[in-house]
């Protein structure tokens, strides 16, 4: 892993890789080692990206369906190429164990690429017409211009791709702004897209922190829409600078997933799969369950049985091939994590397995990086901030119920909306609860099982707007009604 090389980032703009006079360095969470040169971008970096998309949005978005989607697959072609040599950088830089990176990180970005090149070939217009007055009435989606795109640390390729996929295949031009933690994979996908003939100015990324490059990005007056996945704090802070210019927004935020489970479950495959869902990613996916709701009769058991579980996984270097928790993020990070395991300490909450203290052996050449082993609270109240806010790492709570009605109101009880899962086999209970939880997806005895034609988004503080097949679509587009009369 130290082997690596230094990687100096350039940003990416007109089709030309522009050095940057000035740099900040970004590590490896595993070993702590200066792993990528970042460029500290500002906005006269991204004056001249959009200025350059401007000038490119011309003749892409007059440019045929069927090049704009050959292109966008000989990406996808590039990427899968690739596909080794850009999973181990994303473990590198992210701190997720390797063998994430490489069946879902990196597979999901083929496939965005594949899918939006695939589905805007299949798209039609509506038109609608009146015999008896001899009007044609006919709808267009239309590209909007220069999108900006920022995306986060935890998916960096993943959902930088989920964005920039739709967005080129209906015809928009981009400057993105990913995460200053975790750049490479964003930086090598410029180089893929120079490879696979991405027409100058069409796709421009800018490198650097969020105060300084995305606050630029956002607040320019020919930026027309923003695409964010981050923080609630940063989403909220983005759609009030956006709203004097009346920006589309799809800001999809922070959440506080709940998992609800019924008695009636078999807790041999039920647990398995809410482990993954805690602690996939060291827990830092905003669709990880972050507490758990069981119902009152089988509580002990469950508890029992997860924590058994969850003391097997394994925490350490993230190219092990064993290894299910990685490095958080950031050593600030890692001290936010711990910070909330402090909170459930003071109020007298039990500590099942993990925790500040935890012992675990990890290798010597990783023995500095930001690990923390998966921990498990119980006795904790309802009303404690580890039960209503974001951890965003391998923490998770476990409490009982004893009725729908119970579980579902203090599941509702917190701002966010993301998703939620329910696991029950009685069909009719599932329904009943799915239906009644406020957030964009509820997976019912399953998770994170995604399909891009479903609408993907949050309620209340989780976000704004919604995207997947069509939702992308209206979202990277306006539509438009042209209304004809035949005869005067």
């Amino acid at each position: 892993m130290s082997a690596l090389k230094v990687v100096e980032i350039k940003n990416y703009i007109n089709g030309r890789f522009v050095p940057s006079e000035k740099h900040f360095e970004s590590l490896n969470p595993a070993t702590t080692e200066v792993c990528a040169l970042i460029p500290d971008s500002d906005e006269n970096e991204i004056d001249e990206a959009v200025d350059a998309a401007k000038k490119a949005f011309a003749k892409w978005s007059q440019t045929a369906v069927k090049e704009r989607s050959y292109i966008l697959f000989k990406i996808a072609d590039l990427i899968e190429a690739k596909a080794n040599e850009l999973a181990l950088l994303e473990s590198m830089e992210q701190g997720k164990p390797l063998w994430l990176a490489e069946t879902v990180d990196i597979p999901r970005a083929v496939l965005n690429f594949r899918h939006f090149a695939t589905t805007v070939q299949s798209d039609s217009e509506l038109a609608v017409v009146s015999s008896e007055t001899e009007i044609v009435n006919y709808t267009l989606h239309e590209p909007i211009g220069v999108a900006g795109i920022i995306t986060p640390w935890n998916l960096p390729l993943y959902l930088l791709t989920f964005k920039l996929a739709p967005a080129l295949a209906y015809g928009n031009t981009v400057v993105a702004k990913p995460s200053e933690l975790t750049s490479v994979t964003a930086f090598k996908l410029c180089e893929i897209m120079e490879e696979a003939g991405m027409p100058s100015g069409v796709v421009n990324i800018v490198f650097g922190y969020g105060n300084k490059a995305g606050k630029a990005l956002v607040k320019h007056d020919d930026v027309k829409l923003i695409s964010f996945t981050g923080s609630t704090a940063t989403g909220t802070h983005i759609m009030q600078e956006s709203a004097r210019m009346a920006k589309k927004l799809s800001l999809e935020m922070g959440g506080k997933n709940a998992a609800i489970v019924f008695k009636d479950v078999n807790l041999q495959s039920t647990i398995p799969n809410l482990i993954r869902s805690c602690f996939l990613n060291q827990g830092e996916v905003c669709l990880s369950s972050s507490k758990i709701y069981v119902e009152k009769e089988i509580y002990d058991d469950f508890v029992e049985l997860f924590v058994t579980e969850t003391k097997k996984l394994k925490v350490g270097n993230p190219l092990s091939s064993d290894t299910f928790i990685g490095a958080l993020i950031s050593k600030d990070h890692l001290e936010k994590v711990k910070s909330y395991v402090k909170i459930a300490e003071s109020e007298n909450a039990e500590i099942k397995c993990g925790g500040i203290d935890c012992d675990f052996q990890l290798d010597d050449h990783v023995k500095n990086g930001f690990f923390f082993a998966p921990t498990v609270i119980t006795n904790i109240n309802e009303s404690s901030r580890c039960m209503k806010e974001e951890i965003f790492g391998p923490v998770v709570c476990i409490t009982h119920f004893e009725s729908e009605e119970d579980v579902i109101k203090r599941a509702n009880d917190v701002k966010y909306g993301l998703s939620a899962t329910v696991w029950t086999q009685n069909v009719n209970k599932l329904l009943k609860v799915a239906h009644q939880l406020k957030v964009g997806t509820v997976w019912c005895n399953c998770w994170l099982v995604r399909n891009l034609h479903m609408p993907f988004g949050g309620m209340k503080m989780s976000g704004i707007g919604r995207e997947g097949t069509q939702d992308s679509r209206e979202f990277y587009t306006e539509k438009k009604t042209i209304c004809i009369k035949l005869s005067n």
